[in-house]
């Protein structure tokens, strides 16, 4: 086997090597139900996922390794642009409408750490966390990595967490955008919602950041890794800012959404 390079960034990648062309990681249960998912995708022209190459003789799930860097943090400014970002949103409903047509198989066991929302849209197996600390570029060739926590959702509850995290809707003054709530209408018309849709969307946006918030709260309170070493690494007050920061403009999230 060739050499193993360990391979860093993201916020868990503990035991994930690079080996030759090949992605290992850790698998789980959830790994036959997410590898038959990704082979669906590429089966029916979904081309912003690694393709799942099976287990390793070591148990280790084997996906391909997709070269470029991930956009988080550093190179955010690759889905600054307006049309960067409908580039993002286009992508995102490509895989939407591709994985519409998914039959996950009868004993999938998802990998649920946040239970979907019920809000009354389209079903579908989501990805949860498509943010760009999960999108690799390399030149025209943007993918959509770590998919271990896909699993049962709705197209807007999986849009709602890219929206906080692609616009981004932050309260660090950092990251803060004078233009977010552009963005924001930027982003329901690149995903094409109608108007029912964006009243949805609008305080969804708080609801999908606090699950997060509660996620990180309940790993500190029983130990639950990896959420438990997140939140003291200070992940729990960004999210609690976050979703602050979100609830109070709703109005003017809806008003952007609807004008």
């Amino acid at each position: 086997m060739s050499q193993e390079i360990p391979l860093a960034g993201g916020n868990v990648s503990e035991g994930v090597v690079r080996v030759g062309d090949t992605v290992r990681r850790p698998a789980g249960p959830w790994t036959p139900a997410v590898h038959a998912l990704l082979t669906h995708l590429h089966d029916v022209g979904f081309d912003g996922a690694p393709r799942p190459l099976g287990l390793d003789e070591r148990g280790r799930e084997v996906l391909e390794f997709v070269p470029g860097r991930t956009v988080w943090p550093d190179h955010f400014d690759e889905v600054g642009p307006a049309d960067r970002l409908a580039r993002v949103t286009r992508t995102i409903r490509r895989f939407h409408d591709a994985v519409a047509g998914f039959a996950p198989p009868p004993d999938a066991a998802w990998r649920v750490v946040i239970p979907p929302e019920d809000d009354g849209g389209d079903a579908i197996i989501a990805h949860h966390d498509l943010a760009p600390w999960n999108l690799v570029t390399d030149g025209d060739t943007w993918t959509f990595i770590d998919w271990d926590v896909a699993g049962p959702g709705s197209r807007l509850w999986d849009l709602a967490y890219a929206v906080r995290a692609f616009v981004p809707l932050s309260a660090d003054p950092a990251w803060q955008r004078r233009d977010a709530a552009a963005r924001v209408r930027l982003v329901a018309d690149a995903y094409d919602l109608d108007e029912a849709q964006r009243r949805r969307l609008a305080p969804m946006l708080a609801r999908r950041s606090r699950a997060m918030y509660g996620l990180l709260a309940d790993g500190h309170v029983t130990g639950t890794q990896p959420w438990a070493r997140l939140w003291a690494l200070g992940h729990g007050e960004v999210w609690r800012r976050d979703t602050a920061y979100i609830a109070e403009r709703e109005q003017e999230w809806l008003t952007a959404l609807l004008s």
